[in-house]
Formats: C-alpha cells, structure tokens, sequence
C-alpha cells in the first residue's frame, strides 16, 4: 500500500482565446468578403484614375477656346466676345469633357461679359467642342459728360467703351444735360432715372434719328415732370414729351409722336416742333411748328 494516495489526473484543457480570436474565427468569412470587397474599391479608383488621366490627356476629350462656337455675336460689337468671355472667367486653357460643371462654367463665362445679354443655351459635344449661343446689347446712344461720352443700350445699361472710336459712336444721338457719372463698369447700369428716360427716348425713335439729322437728346423742366427735347446741329428743336411709359394725361402715345417724326423726315422741317400737343386725326401731316 502506497504512503501517498493517488493524485486525480486533471483533463487537458485549453488555454482560454482572447475574444478577437474568437469574433474573426466566429465571421471569417464575412470579413474575408468585405476586404476583398474594399480591395476591388481601391482597385477600381486607382484603376479610374489611370483611365481618366488617360482620357484628359486625349485631345477629342479636352475643349479648348477655339473649339467653343458663339452664335448671336451682334455686327456692332467689336470686341473678341469668345476669347475676353474665356479668359475673365479664366477657362482659357484646356476644359475637360467629362467635368459635369463644364455646361454651367460656359454659361456663366458668357453671362458675366457686358456685352452679353443674355445666354440662350450651351451645348456640349464630342469631339471637344461647345457651341453657346447668347442675345447681344445693343447700344443706342452716346452719355456726353465732363471729358468724354459713354455708349449705353435701351435699358441704360452702360456698354464697353473701348468698343468705340470717335467715328463709330458719331452716328449714335448724344444725350447731354446728365450731371452723374456711372455708379458700376461696363455691363451693370447706369443708376440715373435720366439716362433711363434719355436711353428709352432714344431706342423708340430707331432710325428716325438718321433720317431726321438729329443729334442730340437733353432735359427740360416741365411742370415738376422731365420733358425731353431733341435737337439737330442746324437749329431743329423737338419736343418729344415724356419718356415713353411715362406720358402725362392728354399726351400723345408715342406711336402718335413715331408717325409726326416720320412726316418730319420727309417735309425736312426746321424750327421748333412740338409732339406734345394733339394733332388733328383727319390730318396726320398736320404738324404744330415755328413756335419757339
């Protein structure tokens, strides 16, 4: 008989795992999808990078200035639209085709030149091309003050200057009296309720002014109320009235005052005529002058 009684034998057991063993072993195979998941992410972005390196550096895939087409550039304007458009909106160098902004960067380029009244649309093509099309200015007259004249079209909105050399403007009717000068550049309006009136006095008579010799449009106190007068440089003085829209009661419409310039023209009258009285509708030749 043994001295020392038999020890019982312990069962082998493992040590315990740490609980990320277990978790990985547990969803090994969800995680085995996911990195392979992430790995074709990565893949795929590298891989699309490379192709669109390669694309950009394609010349059918990158417009450049050239390439952009402009429809509706007025005969009057002067000035390289395309290029000045481009080039102050800095898209002057190569524009990318697959830029889902490219439309939207074109039509804001064109929209912000002060020749530019506005864009009608922006079409996109490949190869590299663009075609924009936009409705122009159009200058009426001449703003004469202190050391020079400036060109503004029917709304009073003031036009580029720099587009003018003193035989274009010559033709244009010179609006004087404007004691202001333009709050904005080239592009924004002028922010004179006269030059409004003068600009809007001057867009209604078109081309009577040629027809008729006339030069000038200025302001006169009438009443409380502007009243403007148009004048040639041999002494022919016009009473037009109030600017269009703002006629006083028991003045005549403009169309009415249209269809007295046109007598004017081909009677070649001097003096001083005034449209601001009615005319007796069964004679439409009948015009009221020599009244000073």
């Amino acid at each position: 008989m043994s001295a020392f009684p038999h020890r019982r034998q312990e069962p082998d057991v493992p040590p315990p795992e740490g609980g990320g063993t277990t978790f990985f072993r547990e969803h090994r195979a969800g995680l085995l999808a996911i990195a392979v998941a992430m790995a074709a992410v990565v893949a795929g972005w590298l891989g699309w990078r490379e192709l669109a390196d390669r694309v950009r550096a394609d010349p059918d895939s990158i417009l450049q200035p050239d390439a952009v087409d402009v429809i509706g550039v007025a005969p009057w304007i002067q000035a390289d639209v395309r290029s000045e458009a481009l080039r102050d909106a800095s898209l002057d160098g190569g524009l990318p085709l697959d830029d889902p902004e490219l439309p939207r960067r074109l039509a804001r380029a064109f929209a912000i030149h002060p020749w530019v009244r506005e864009v009608i649309s922006v079409k996109i093509r490949h190869p590299a091309a663009a075609t924009v099309e936009i409705r122009c200015r159009e200058p009426v007259a001449m703003v004469r003050v202190p050391g020079g004249m400036f060109a503004v079209d029917a709304t009073g909105v003031l036009l580029p200057s720099k587009d003018f050399s003193g035989g274009s403007a010559a033709p244009y009717p010179r609006i004087s009296g404007i004691t202001s000068s333009p709050r904005g550049t080239a592009g924004f309006p002028w922010e004179d309720p006269l030059v409004e009136e003068a600009a809007a006095v001057a867009a209604v008579i078109g081309p009577e002014w040629e027809a008729l010799g006339l030069t000038d449009c200025r302001p006169v106190a009438a009443g409380g109320q502007t009243s403007w007068e148009l004048a040639d440089d041999d002494g022919l003085v016009i009473r037009f009235g109030s600017a269009p829209g703002s006629e006083r009661a028991g003045e005549p419409t403009v169309a009415m005052k249209l269809a007295r310039l046109r007598n004017l023209a081909e009677e070649g009258l001097q003096g001083t005529v005034d449209l601001t009285e009615p005319v007796d509708d069964q004679d439409p030749a009948a015009i009221p002058a020599g009244a000073p």
